[in-house]
């Protein structure tokens, strides 16, 4: 067997040794933890990752990404002595196992380490002296787990460890150091737990499309005041990238007012979809996953700052008129339910509402900032009769060409109202 110990560094967060150990389990199923460490049987993953040490390389290059304050690292046949190992990264790195263990210091094994310094009195200062006292004397003075832990680290005894399972949904609390007043501040103690889901989320090879991050207020708050506050995080598509989500929970915070203190934040994730891996391209392309992700970040940031009303998706819709053919949501707009039957022709970017009258020349064409160029047309349209009386549309749409103006969307009535001085021809819509 091979085990990979892994520590955190001593300033880390508290969160993140279960994040490190779903961060191992995307390398391997057999992921442990053992005291402050995570240990992962990694005998089955050597071959695919080509060798202890590339996939050592790769596993710290993972934990760099998701922010995790990764420590000492050690290999070793046992998961207690890749643990002891990891604890004293200055001892030997090359060896028989037994030759190794014997120079660490009495604090690498926590089973020692509680009898320290009665063993300091004994003249023990090392596993390996620890090893040499008579066995049935040390089960009598210090008990037999002692016994037990040298024996497990150095393979004379079977470990037997409780395996870590991912859970079904992403639920972290975190207890701040102080009363937090303003908003914006919470993304600093909120990233901790943004590292932990990305990690979760990387051992599950799936994303989000929304999480939520809740706050309890202080007790000194005022009678009026509820107890706890939150905000929900929605995002374009599948993702777990970390920097994305982060840039995104600020904007949303720096528009959000605490009522009260926060002595405590929550981030959950009750929906985890499954995250298409794909293939990069050779050639940059219209079909560029980086592309599109890049895309739907900014515009989410903009639907934040500019508020929902501003972002908006067209739609296509079900409808004889052309147009009502579409309709335009906030983005990112919900999928529609059913397919829809594409328009018989092109749609404006923007309606004209009310329709523009327009003028008409000799041969009685529409000018528009002049005269027009016909492009397309017509397209007959006999429909809104079942709105009742006044709502039938009797219209010919044209797409005109201005020298001025771009593309336009015009139409004519077919049955102009004779009471009017118009000449029947209509400005309906403008192309971007």
């Amino acid at each position: 067997m091979r085990w990979l110990a892994l520590c955190c560094k001593p300033d880390a967060p508290a969160g993140d040794a279960d994040a490190l150990a779903w961060l191992a389990l995307s390398f391997t199923p057999r992921v442990a933890r053992l005291e402050e460490g995570v240990v992962a049987e990694m005998s089955g993953s050597l071959r695919l990752f080509r060798g202890a040490r590339a996939l050592r390389l790769l596993l710290q290059s993972r934990a760099e990404q998701a922010g995790l304050a990764l420590g000492a690292t050690a290999w070793a046949p046992t998961a207690l002595a890749a643990l002891a190992l990891a604890r004293c990264p200055g001892g030997p790195a090359s060896g028989r196992l037994g030759e190794r263990l014997d120079a660490l210091p009495l604090p690498a094994l926590s089973a020692a380490q509680a009898h320290h310094a009665m063993l300091a009195r004994l003249g023990c200062r090392h596993l390996g002296e620890l090893r040499r006292l008579p066995r049935p004397a040390l089960a009598r003075r210090f008990g037999p787990a002692l016994l037990a832990a040298l024996d497990r680290a150095y393979g004379d005894l079977p470990e037997v460890h409780d395996w870590l399972t991912l859970p079904d949904r992403f639920d972290a609390r975190l207890e701040l150091p102080w009363r937090v007043e303003h908003a914006p501040v919470l993304l600093h103690f909120a990233e901790t737990l943004l590292r932990q889901l990305c990690t979760f989320l990387a051992a599950r090879h799936a994303g989000v499309r929304a999480l939520r991050l809740g706050w309890q207020h202080n007790a000194m708050r005022a009678r009026d005041v509820a107890g706890s506050g939150e905000l929900t995080v929605a995002t374009a598509d599948t993702t777990r990238d970390l920097t994305r989500l982060s840039r995104l929970l600020a904007e949303h915070l720096a528009r959000t007012t605490l009522a009260a203190p926060a002595g405590e934040i929550t981030l959950s994730a009750d929906t985890v979809l499954p995250l298409e891996e794909l293939s990069g391209g050779l050639l940059p392309g219209r079909t560029d996953a980086q592309e599109q992700t890049t895309t739907h970040a900014l515009l989410e940031r903009l639907s934040v700052r500019l508020g929902p009303a501003r972002v908006r998706e067209g739609r296509l819709q079900e409808d004889h008129r052309l147009d009502r053919m579409q309709r335009w949501l906030p983005w990112p707009a919900p999928p529609s339910p059913a397919a829809v039957r594409p328009p018989p022709g092109p749609q404006p970017t923007w309606l004209t509402e009310p329709p523009q009258p327009l003028r008409c020349d000799a041969q009685e064409q529409p000018l528009y900032c002049g005269p027009l160029t016909r492009i397309s047309g017509p397209h007959r349209i006999e429909a809104g009769w079942w709105e009742g009386p006044g709502a039938l549309h009797t219209r010919d749409y044209f797409v005109y060409r201005s020298a001025t103006r771009g593309l336009l969307w015009v139409y004519h009535e077919r049955f102009p109202d004779t009471a009017s001085s118009s000449s029947g021809w209509f400005l309906h819509g403008v192309f971007a």
